[in-house]
């Protein structure tokens, strides 16, 4: 037994797996990531599991997605090979001696690869039918697909990568790295820190032909002609390399391309797979001067974002960037621009759209209508499937009403693009562009896979070619993931949001359609960033400050704030993408202003539109009481009032530890509901109490299986949000808000 335990300890595969542990471990850190997105402990919120396990290609997860998926990934796994090759071949000095040396290599480096594809592969048969209700003879086809990917690309990598003589781009590409590497090593001397003595000890490894070897069996060679074929292997991360990254170049260049664009999680293993051959290329070129390399790299980029080379930042879409004068975003511009006779100027102005709204629903000016104000939460496609399902499932059982009465939209997120996409298919309807506003389509439309076309840019054109340049009104920019989402949203919305903020202006000037405050967060200074057709100054300081000499402005006026920069032209997706740009899944948006204004997501100020509605009832609260009978705050949630987010038992020392440092980041959702329960008990008092709270919130059939915060929803998420609105909370505050929309619309005259 002491033998038999000590073969195996010996043997090469076994030592290989070991060596990953002990030597290298940041390379350990890919398959960690995989492993805990695969797990759901890792990226979950964002629907990061969803790329993985239900990859989408063309709009449709099926053999074809997981096809790609395969591939993707066996190139991410041949790209590990080769790495740990460059890095970990020296230790075994009879490698070079084997004919065939790095296929043998694999075979041998394969536990941690064939574990994670096992495992992988169970991870698929547990999640599919959960989550997309794929049968098993589906999931059995979709595997095959994935696997018949991973080995054809398999096949196509020893076959071309690794015979080198036969292969005349890698040739070609030899001979132009062999003198980059000369001079580096010419450059940087011999470094005793270059030779590592620890030789790995295996006694035995698995041939191509699947027997065992010994390796003393090996014939032994000339260590300078072995360390010339090593070196030659070595070369081939850099060939590898600079393949993976020209197949990410061409597909972000032609981005547009349907056909082009691979699942996200394939495009995102081909990102990993890039930095896998950067590191080895590091190794490879600059040895034990590895470290200063990664660093030099560093600054290089940072000097290259500081001249502007490229910028990481997005920008919005239809705003003019190249004005020679620019608004100064300070203080006292703020304080010249929202002056007390603005503020009553466009108060003035919101009561004659108004006053032109009920007498387009009354003529009868002794009747009065009931108002409805509208707030959404953010929470991604959640929310935008939660909202859009709420809205169009009150309106036509009120036959039309709700969308007649409502005066103004506002909120955060994904709520906001769900309310937009309802306000524009009724528009659209009203105009005679469609012919039903009530259609199942449309609520299908909202709830298609964002997520995928936001990580295909990133990988391969944010990442892989950030001097990529598109040219608009002979300018110059940058396409970027928030530009993939934009033409994401135009095309499940049909073209529906395919405008400029500016087009819809006049109607709502005219009260026929409901106001849009769509809000974002300048992150420069914290204060609120509102974009609306309309003049709302009224909304960017506290009512009690306008005598002030130095009034606390807590808001932005775009449209005020941008006159010079076409502000109207904006466009309406570059708004929602301002109100949904939660950090690192957009890109921050820069407006033209000096200094730049820097914007986010709407939800870091008001996840909850409610900050909004309650300074407009306030500002608005003689108009309403004197010509309204009943104001009705329509609040659509997508999670529950009383209980926002899961209670966490700080009985583990890492939550001891972590807890305190990311309360205010896990809890701020919590935070902000409560706050405005305190904001809710004052608003009635506004309007003299005529005020009714509706509130409609997403209630999961589970509790601990609620639809995940992100950009993509499965099957059983879309079937779970669509019939919450049957929960017995959430039909009796339909049939509340549908009841006061009609018993109000009737009564006559009032205080």
């Amino acid at each position: 037994m002491r033998q038999l335990l000590r073969s195996i300890y010996f043997f090469l595969p076994v030592q290989l797996f070991l060596l990953h542990f002990r030597r290298y471990q940041l390379l350990l850190v890919f398959w960690v990531v995989l492993t805990a997105i695969l797990t759901g402990n890792f990226a979950a919120h964002f629907g990061a599991q969803s790329l993985f396990l239900a990859p989408e290609y063309l709009g449709h997860m099926n053999a074809a997605s997981m096809f790609l998926l395969g591939c993707g990934f066996c190139v991410f796994v041949m790209m590990w090979h080769i790495t740990t090759f460059i890095i970990h071949s020296k230790r075994i000095p009879a490698m070079g001696a084997i004919r065939y040396a790095f296929p043998v290599y694999c075979l041998n480096n394969s536990i941690i690869p064939v574990a994670f594809l096992l495992f992988y592969a169970v991870r698929v048969a547990i999640w599919q039918p959960a989550e997309e209700h794929i049968t098993p003879g589906g999931i059995v086809l979709n595997l095959a697909g994935f696997f018949a990917g991973y080995i054809i690309i398999l096949i196509v990598s020893f076959a071309y990568f690794f015979r080198v003589s036969r292969d005349f781009f890698k040739e070609s590409f030899s001979r132009i790295t062999a003198p980059v590497a000369h001079t580096m090593k010419k450059t940087l001397r011999y470094d005793p820190m270059d030779r590592d003595t620890g030789t790995l000890a295996a006694g035995s490894y698995i041939s191509l032909k699947l027997k065992l070897h010994l390796i003393d069996d090996v014939e032994e060679h000339d260590e300078r002609m072995m360390s010339k074929v090593l070196r030659r292997h070595h070369r081939n991360v850099v060939f590898a390399t600079f393949i993976a990254y020209m197949i990410l170049l061409v597909m972000g260049v032609y981005v547009d391309f349907a056909p082009l664009r691979i699942p996200a999680g394939s495009s995102f293993l081909l990102l990993f797979s890039i930095i896998l051959g950067l590191v080895g290329a590091f190794k490879y070129f600059l040895r034990s001067w590895e470290a200063l390399g990664w660093i030099l790299f560093t600054a290089i980029l940072s000097l290259m974002v500081n001249f502007k080379v490229f910028d990481l930042r997005s920008i919005a879409w239809g705003l003019d960037y190249h004005k020679e004068i620019e608004q100064v975003y300070h203080y006292r511009t703020l304080r010249s621009l929202f002056s007390p006779f603005r503020y009553n100027a466009d108060k003035k102005r919101e009561e004659g759209r108004l006053q032109k709204w009920k007498g387009r629903l009354q003529p009868d000016s002794s009747r009065k209508p009931p108002l409805v104000i509208v707030t959404c939460s953010g929470g991604g496609s959640r929310s935008a499937y939660w909202t859009f399902r709420v809205l169009q499932y009150a309106d036509s059982l009120s036959g039309g009403n709700l969308f007649k009465h409502t005066v103004m939209i506002t909120g955060a997120s994904g709520g906001m693009i769900g309310a937009t996409y309802w306000r524009n298919i009724h528009n659209a309807a009203d105009m005679g562009c469609i012919p039903y506003p009530w259609a199942d389509s449309f609520q299908q439309n909202i709830g298609k896979d964002l997520l995928n076309p936001i990580v295909f840019s990133f990988a391969s054109v944010d990442m892989i070619s950030p001097f990529n340049k598109i040219t608009i009104r002979g300018q110059q920019y940058a396409p970027d993931r928030g530009l993939a989402f934009e033409k994401e949203l135009v095309r499940i919305s049909g073209g529906l949001l395919d405008e400029p903020i500016g087009a819809f202006k006049e109607r709502e000037a005219a009260g026929i359609i409901p106001q849009l405050i769509i809000n974002a967060t300048i992150i420069n200074d914290g204060r609120k960033l509102m974009m609306c057709n309309q003049g709302i100054t009224y909304l960017t300081q506290p009512e009690y400050s306008l005598g002030q000499s130095a009034p606390p402005i807590d808001a932005v006026d775009y449209c005020a704030f941008f006159p010079e920069q076409d502000a109207y032209d904006l466009r309406l997706t570059s708004a929602l993408r301002m109100n949904a740009t939660f950090p690192y899944i957009l890109p921050v948006v820069r407006l033209p202003s000096h200094p730049r204004m820097n914007i986010m997501d709407a939800g870091l100020r008001d996840n909850f539109g409610i900050q909004v509605a309650a300074r407009y009832l306030h500002v608005m609260r003689d108009w309403i009481t004197r010509n309204t009978s009943e104001a009705i705050f329509l609040e659509i949630r997508d999670t529950r009032e009383n209980d926002v987010t899961t209670n966490v038992d700080q009985s583990s020392l890492a939550n001891m530890i972590t807890d305190p440092l990311f309360v205010l980041q896990n809890k701020w959702e919590a935070f902000q509901s409560y706050g405005y329960n305190y904001v809710k008990d004052f608003a009635p008092a506004y309007v003299n109490n005529k005020m009714t709270f509706v509130t409609l919130q997403y209630i999961p059939r589970e509790f601990t299986r609620t639809a995940a915060l992100n950009f993509h929803l499965t099957r059983r998420e879309k079937e779970d949000i669509y019939s919450s609105v049957n929960h017995p909370y959430n039909e009796a505050e339909i049939k509340k808000l549908v009841k006061l929309l009609q018993d109000n619309s009737n009564k006559t005259g009032g205080n």
